[in-house]
């Protein structure tokens, strides 16, 4: 089945520029179209649709409340952020809003495509050492209380656990934390599947978010 996907932008150009490259796939098919945040919730009432690309700001309503709406939903399609570096703030907003990752909006059309496949399939969203990159850029914005003493949610881990959330949180592949802890990359992802689960946590970049959030991991990519 191809993937149904939804672009939400106020900028007709780019939206035409993303059916263009999108269209051109064959597992892929742009299902709904969107200039703001209230367009797309009232089309994502009407559309079936898997990946939601979406800028952040809009009129009416943007792409961090909207994607928090989104979110909210059971069993929301995955969106992805539309970003520039100057937005990176927004980004992260995004990404705790409940996005699965982000994308710059000069994005090379095969990363583009690399990224919605990867959402749709489940894996990790963008590369995690880029997602650490914007996390180290807005690390002063992050909430008051950031940064404290571990979350009790963390006392759940072993120290495995704890090791391999540092290491993904740095950037860090599955196959790089294997060879880093010398671990097998099956083990290493049963163990990040166990961070998710004992959590509750949908997928890294969420891990990530976390892991800044509570100390865990310091702006620069030092473990806490």
């Amino acid at each position: 089945m191809s993937i149904r996907v939804m672009l939400v932008d106020d900028q007709v150009l780019l939206r035409t520029g993303f059916r263009m490259v999108l269209a051109a796939q064959p597992d892929m098919d742009v299902v709904a179209e969107a200039g703001d945040g209230v367009e797309a919730l009232q089309a994502l009432r009407a559309t079936a649709v898997d990946v939601v690309l979406m800028d952040v700001r809009m009129p009416k309503l943007d792409g961090v409340e909207t994607t928090r709406r989104i979110c909210s939903d059971d069993n929301p399609p995955k969106v992805l952020i539309l970003t520039t570096f100057d937005l990176d703030e927004y980004a992260f907003s995004g990404l705790k809003a409940g996005a699965s990752g982000f994308m710059l909006k000069d994005v090379p059309p095969a990363e583009l495509l690399a990224a919605i496949r990867a959402v749709h399939s489940g894996d990790a969203v963008v590369a995690p050492s880029t997602t650490r990159r914007l996390l180290d850029r807005f690390a002063p914005m992050l909430p008051a209380g950031a940064g404290q003493p571990r979350h009790k949610e963390l006392e759940r881990l072993t120290e495995r656990e704890r090791e391999v959330m540092v290491l993904v949180a740095q950037g860090l592949s599955n196959g790089e934390i294997a060879a880093r802890l010398v671990l097998s990359e099956a083990t290493v992802k049963t163990h990040v599947g166990r961070i998710l689960t004992k959590l509750g946590l949908r997928d890294r970049v969420q891990v990530v978010v976390l892991a800044y959030e509570t100390g865990l991991v310091r702006a620069g990519g030092g473990g806490g």
